[in-house]
């Protein structure tokens, strides 16, 4: 048994000096978990990376809780606090060696009670399951996934009066993409949609003339994407709050490709798509957001999004491995349109939930 200490992770203004130290080993620590769940290094970040999110709680406030052993961080529990809401969304995670050592239970009872002290009710997380030997399994509420009910995420969250809500599906599409494939899909998704929708592309910051389109997109996510029985993130987006994420990307080294959709008619906003692109080729490019408001839904707005987005990737940025994608496994359109693009499925993600009495 390892004696452990459990505290704040200040946020460095910069990874040059001494204070970056811890910062950079938790990004470590935040790797090697995923890693562990994945079995490949596809998801992790540098903390150059990671920074620039930290840096920014303009609108959302996060918080860092590490656990030290002789110095090291071998631990870490992160709570996102959306502004004005009742969530706070959860991570714990400890390296394989300090497991079961009482670590991850000090720090998840020590992020609760900064959920609790900043007024939140309910608690959520997302985490990435690798499978186990048993063919038990635990279904998620919406009848749509399971994990394995052995597995050591579900026997830590369901100890602690957690409730499976959602299973989204992480996929993945092998690159380079089948150009001629990509093209015919667009065209024919393109023509579906009809002379009603404009589509158009840009890469890093969203226009001027976007910033409040975007922000009604954004704002739609928590009432027309698929939550499960998890509680929505209803924070309300403006043209302002894009521009301050759009600030805190543009301190990254990862560049944002996006596509959207105008509803000629009105000029109003019908959806848009995001690529995150990270800098070295070598690395896998992830699928953001992808949203189309309900009531433009049934035109293949989905396809236009996705396989304009990937043709440019593949036009402006090639050489990457792969595009990483989460999808709710309920979102049936949405994976098909992915599955259609030539994803396919390489792990799972419980979306958790707990009612704090």
């Amino acid at each position: 048994m390892s004696a452990f200490s459990i505290g704040e992770l200040a946020i460095p203004s910069s990874l040059d000096g001494d204070d970056a130290r811890e910062f950079v080993a938790m990004t470590r620590v935040r790797n090697r978990i995923e890693a562990e769940a994945t079995g490949n290094d596809d998801l992790a970040l540098r903390p150059a990376e990671l920074l620039p999110a930290w840096q920014s709680q303009d609108y959302d406030a996060r918080r860092m809780l590490v656990a030290r052993v002789e110095g090291s961080v071998v631990g870490r529990a992160v709570a996102e606090l959306p502004a004005g809401g009742t969530i706070a969304w959860i991570a714990v995670e400890v390296v394989p060696e300090f497991r079961r050592q009482g670590i991850g239970a000090a720090l998840y009872d020590a992020i609760g009670r900064v959920a609790v002290g900043a007024g939140r009710s309910v608690l959520q997380c997302y985490a990435i399951q690798g499978e186990s030997g048993s063919v038990e399994r635990l279904a998620a509420t919406t009848g749509f996934g399971s994990v394995a009910r052995d597995g050591p995420v579900t026997r830590f969250l369901l100890a602690r009066g957690f409730s499976l809500e959602q299973v989204a599906r992480l996929s993945r599409l092998p690159l380079p993409a089948d150009a001629r494939a990509l093209r015919v899909r667009l065209s024919t998704a393109t023509a579906a949609a009809g002379a009603d929708y404009r589509v158009s592309y840009w890469t890093g910051r969203t226009p001027p003339h976007r910033l409040a389109q975007v922000a009604a997109l954004r704002s739609r996510l928590a009432s027309d994407a698929p939550q499960g029985g998890l509680e929505p993130d209803a924070t309300v987006w403006d043209a302002e709050r894009v521009a301050v994420e759009d600030d805190a990307l543009e301190a990254s080294p990862r560049e944002r490709l996006t596509t959207f959709a105008e509803h000629v008619p009105t000029g109003s906003a019908a959806g848009f798509s995001q690529l995150d692109v990270p800098r070295e080729g070598s690395r896998a490019v992830r699928q953001c957001d992808t949203i189309v408001l309900r009531e433009h839904r049934g035109r293949r707005l989905g396809m236009v999004l996705k396989a304009g987005n990937l043709m440019r990737l593949e036009e402006e940025r090639p050489g990457h491995p792969a595009v990483l994608a989460f999808t709710a496994e309920e979102n049936r359109h949405m994976l098909a349109v992915n599955e259609a693009l030539g994803f396919v499925p390489w792990g799972y993600e419980g979306g958790w939930k707990k009612t704090l009495r």
